[in-house]
């Protein structure tokens, strides 16, 4: 990684389609039913973010290759409620949108903090950058209280939930959802905790977590 990459708290004014563009090329095979399309889904999410809601890795000039959303206190990096989804998308074709949103909803339990997943530049992977934003998200979670973080993982990124595992997460169930995979390409999602240390930083060395998808 880049030695003058950094990790900052908050999305920066001016950022907002920026951060929708990682979070689509990461998570849109999820989202496509309920957004898409592309372009229109990457909108929406960008009118709506929560810019308390997420880490972000800084490159040299202030470009953001990579972004950490997570959910505390009732709101989470991605936003937009039923009004907003019925006046984006209108009537007939928002309703349905709703109802496949609502398959996707995550409520974080009492001292819990709920990833709303990671995604780094496909340019800057590879370098750590996944790392320490994870590792700010564990510092949030610790400041707040929390005496764990959870995420989701989807079936046919194993890559994905491999990464996780090295790095402290264990899975504690899987749902199995064969309904989703011709809508949203995945059969089964697992749940994930990772206990979160006195110290933010410990544990965390290793292989970089680059995206859940």
């Amino acid at each position: 990684m880049d030695a003058a990459t950094v990790i900052r708290r908050g999305v920066p004014r001016g950022a907002e389609e920026r951060v929708a563009e990682l979070y689509w090329e990461a998570f849109g095979r999820k989202l496509g039913a309920a957004l898409g399309p592309a372009e229109h889904g990457r909108a929406f999410i960008a009118r709506h973010l929560h810019h308390d809601r997420a880490a972000v890795a800084l490159a040299p000039g202030g470009h953001i290759v990579g972004v950490a959303g997570y959910q505390l206190g009732g709101r989470g990096l991605t936003g937009g409620g039923v009004r907003d989804v019925l006046s984006s998308y209108g009537l007939f074709r928002g309703l349905p949108r709703l109802a496949v949103l609502a398959l996707l909803e995550r409520t974080p339990e009492p001292r819990e903090l709920v990833m709303d997943g990671i995604a780094v530049d496909p340019a800057h992977r590879g370098g750590g950058i996944g790392g320490l934003l994870l590792t700010e998200i564990a510092a949030v979670a610790a400041e707040h209280g929390c005496s764990r973080v959870r995420l989701d993982v989807i079936d046919v990124n194993p890559r994905a939930r491999a990464l996780y595992e090295r790095r402290g997460f264990t899975a504690v169930r899987t749902g199995r959802t064969p309904y989703l995979r011709h809508l949203m390409g995945f059969g089964a999602v697992t749940t994930m905790h990772r206990a979160v240390p006195a110290h933010p930083g410990d544990g965390v060395s290793g292989d970089p977590l680059e995206q859940q998808r």
